[in-house]
């Protein structure tokens, strides 16, 4: 059997937040996090992390949080020192971020992971979906989670992989980079530091350090 480069979940990210790492741990492949994602709030705020707060009931907020007074926030939800919600934003539950993040202006948050200073600040919809380190969503880009037949959602690798699950955004790695009005097909990857060409719909495995010209022209980063 070939195993897929770049694609399981030590490949795509290098967890630093404090909270998440056990879990990220756990799971040899991104798409494992997403049914874990309610539960694990659960039982890190249980636990009472240090420097956080409830604000409300199941949203927990760190150090110098900022949240515009029009964006919503249900719960279970943890949100990383330093994050900035912008007017709009809205957040569906099972939310987590880590430091530094931005979700934003009229974006939608469901079921998703956020990393070190990952961005998707405007019209942006994230659902069951992990954006790592630094990770940026062009304005307009969308995760998209269900298949218009609803059938669960296969990885298409260098071999197939089936997840099993019903809804499956992207997994964005470390650094990549998503140019504005761009669709990611559910279970797209795109791997550490690649960018993404404007108004390209994506499908399928993209290997780090590419830039993606099309779905299927790429070219290696200088």
């Amino acid at each position: 059997m070939r195993v897929n480069k770049g694609i399981k979940t030590a490949d795509l990210y290098d967890c630093r937040v404090a909270y998440l790492r056990e879990l990220f741990a756990a799971c040899a492949y991104p798409w494992e996090l997403l049914p874990h994602i309610g539960e694990w709030i659960q039982t890190v705020t249980a636990a009472e992390v240090e420097g956080f707060t409830e604000i409300s009931p199941s949203v927990w907020v760190g150090r110098e949080v900022r949240i515009a007074p029009t964006a919503t926030v249900e719960g279970p939800a943890i949100l990383g020192h330093g994050t900035e919600l912008r007017p709009g934003a809205y957040l569906r539950g099972n939310v987590i971020t880590g430091e530094g993040c931005v979700l934003g202006n009229s974006s939608e948050f469901k079921n998703c992971i956020l990393l070190d200073g990952a961005q998707a600040p405007h019209y942006n919809y994230v659902g069951d979906s992990v954006l790592g380190n630094k990770a940026h969503l062009g304005a307009g880009a969308v995760c998209s989670n269900l298949k218009a037949d609803g059938k669960a959602v296969v990885i298409h690798g260098e071999r197939d992989y089936p997840t099993e699950l019903r809804k499956v955004g992207a997994f964005l790695a470390d650094g990549a980079d998503i140019g504005c009005g761009c669709v990611l097909n559910p279970g797209t990857v795109v791997g550490r530091r690649t960018s993404v060409y404007p108004l390209t719909a994506l499908r399928g495995v993209y290997p780090p350090d590419r830039i993606v010209k099309s779905a299927s022209v790429s070219v290696w980063r200088e």
